[in-house]
């Protein structure tokens, strides 16, 4: 067993990444297996150093130890860039000059509570020779769910709400994902399907420990690594640790912060308590 915990350094680690990344730790050093650390840095607007830093501390003060050096996903956007090749040869991409905040929207990382920004096809129909600079790439979904035919995606779950052996359905696909970008703002930055799906390949990932909040987006995940002849690790959604009033916490919750418990005197051992471990 290979898994890693990838947050992104855009603000403090709460209770809900206590709980995933201790987890994940767990039940890979039952196994014998590698955790590996990865930041998912790829959105230079948002994310901090200060906070990258903070996210070692808190998590080194949890007693959680990696196997490998931090993987950080800003060093190697041309490298991801580079491996659109294959799809942009196969015409299963297109060049979008919609909106800041439409492309925002689609290449962020995913959130409890917001349903994919599907997009309209605006520039569907625009060849790869239009591009200019600042133009996101996007993948047209109806095509590459055709390159795929014959080829069923699948992936296996393991975590307590949806185990089992699951089919991508191309009908929710067209319905809720939609042609997602993979590349934005030039080739500045790279979207989180596309950087996840290819540092998962890349570092052998076999199982991925992630909030259940995160299940409906693996679906993009697993046709990408279809599409690139990647593959698919084992997907495991566990629970989410909530708030008194049932609501997800979020890097915005400084309240529950790893870093504030810390400043008070809790110990790793209260964190565990709190999160149910």
């Amino acid at each position: 067993m290979r898994t890693r915990f990838a947050p992104s350094p855009t603000g403090p680690l709460h209770l809900g990444h206590a709980y995933s990344a201790i987890l994940a730790h767990d039940m890979v050093s039952a196994a014998g297996g590698q955790f590996l650390l990865r930041m998912e840095d790829t959105d230079p607007e948002r994310c901090r150093a200060k906070y990258d830093a903070q996210i070692l501390d808190d998590l080194s003060w949890l007693g959680l130890t990696w196997d490998e050096p931090v993987h950080r996903q800003s060093e190697h956007i041309a490298s991801y860039n580079a491996r659109l090749a294959p799809l942009m040869a196969r015409g299963l991409l297109y060049p979008c000059s919609c909106t800041r905040a439409d492309i925002r929207a689609a290449a962020s990382a995913p959130q409890e509570g917001v349903a994919f920004n599907v997009y309209p096809g605006t520039c569907r129909n625009r060849p790869m020779a239009s591009r200019r600079p600042g133009d996101a790439l996007r993948l047209d979904l109806g095509k590459a769910l055709s390159a795929l035919a014959g080829a069923e995606p699948t992936f296996v779950e393991t975590g307590p709400t949806h185990a089992g052996l699951h089919r991508v359905d191309p009908t929710f696909a067209m319905a809720q994902i939609g042609d997602v970008v993979l590349s934005r703002k030039g080739e500045e930055v790279v979207a989180y399907f596309l950087a996840s799906a290819l540092d998962d390949a890349d570092q052998g990932i076999s199982h991925v420990f992630r909030g259940e909040d995160l299940f409906e987006f693996t679906a993009i995940q697993v046709i990408l690594q279809h599409l690139l002849r990647l593959p698919t690790p084992a997907y495991h959604h566990h629970g989410l640790i909530r708030d008194a009033h049932g609501k997800r916490l979020a890097k915005r919750d400084d309240a529950r912060a790893i870093a504030k418990y810390r400043a008070e005197g809790a110990t790793p051992a209260d964190i565990r308590r709190m999160v149910g471990l």
